[in-house]
């Protein structure tokens, strides 16, 4: 236990909690469970939508829900992945596929456990750091033989929860970078005609049959405020609008009550879900368009990212809360 004037951070059985006081908010960590977040209490309401008490159902069933880290890629790939000219087969391979059998969201928002390296609270903020070595798990190698590390923190200081993460290439070549992150959002209490979400974008990443991208983007036909009575969305945007501090910021609202979601200047591509009938709304900074790799190496695609070898790609998004 780590405890401040303000800020506390607690590691017991399977998570940490980090604690701001004065603001009314809450975190949990779930490092045994692919790191993602569970709860984001904001005076005692979970704006993330997590649909069980404890953390015992992730390893029974995997599934997405709270803020998964999808690694070494997010979203869909077009069953497999060029780099450098060679291709990369990932037909046949044991790992997450969506309806139509393509590789998707990763090998990491499974219950795989990171090594918890720090844990602080005092006068400023309260955090957690672990890290999980890609370059150890043999099986995952085999599948993205890129040898590498992640290590993120989670930092909660001022009411707001900043998720920052760092890649680091211990190989002997450039990695390219596809991660992202998947938050599932919730208004509790709010009916879905009565939520709005506010997209900053200046283009839309078109897409095939099977949601892959295809190279194409168009100008974005949504108003700035989408409410979801009228839209139904899965959909990605790029050329996002950002501030004088770099951050774009998409806003959930509803009901008097506002969930913002501010991207760092590397997370250049947002994805927004929102089926209709469902209770949560997903707003994903991701550092590619789905199957970016693939495109870039058709010459579709400027905008993927890498890490050279012994290097490091690092960037944050951030989540506050109005209202709650």
């Amino acid at each position: 236990m780590m405890t401040g004037s303000r800020y506390e951070a607690v590691y017991r059985e399977h998570g940490v909690t980090l604690s701001d006081r004065e603001a009314g908010v809450e975190a949990r960590i779930l490092p045994e469970y692919g790191n993602r977040a569970s709860a984001v209490r904001v005076h005692g309401t979970n704006i993330l939508w997590f649909p069980w008490d404890d953390s015992a159902p992730i390893a029974e069933k995997p599934s997405l829900n709270g803020i998964p880290f999808l690694a070494p890629w997010g979203n869909r790939l077009d069953g497999g992945y060029r780099v450098k000219g060679a291709w990369h087969s990932l037909d046949g391979a044991e790992l997450h596929r969506d309806a139509n059998g393509l590789p998707i969201h990763g090998l990491l928002y499974s219950p795989v456990t990171w090594q918890v390296t720090r844990v602080a609270g005092g006068a400023e903020s309260a955090s957690v750091t672990s890290r999980f070595d890609f370059a150890e798990h043999p099986e995952m190698m085999a599948l993205w033989p890129f040898a590498h590390e992640y290590e993120m923190t989670y930092r909660l200081a001022d009411g707001a929860l900043e998720v920052i993460t760092t890649i680091r290439n211990k190989g002997t070549e450039a990695m390219p970078v596809a991660i992202g992150f998947h938050p599932y959002f919730t208004l509790a209490g709010v009916a879905r005609e009565e939520i709005a979400v506010r997209v900053p974008a200046k283009s839309h990443v078109d897409a095939d049959g099977r949601l892959l991208a295809t190279g194409a983007f168009t100008p974005n036909a949504l108003p700035e405020w989408v409410r979801l009575d009228e839209h139904a969305l899965d959909d990605g945007f790029i050329d996002l609008g950002r501030g004088a501090d770099g951050l774009a910021q998409f806003t959930i609202a509803g009901g008097g009550r506002k969930i913002h979601v501010e991207f760092g200047p590397r997370y250049t591509v947002a994805i927004v879900y929102a089926p209709p009938g469902k209770e949560f709304v997903c707003v994903e900074p991701m550092a590619t368009v789905t199957n970016g790799i693939n495109l870039a190496a058709e010459g579709k695609y400027e905008g993927l990212q890498s890490v050279e070898a012994g290097g490091e790609w690092r960037e944050a998004f951030r989540i506050r809360a109005e209202g709650f």
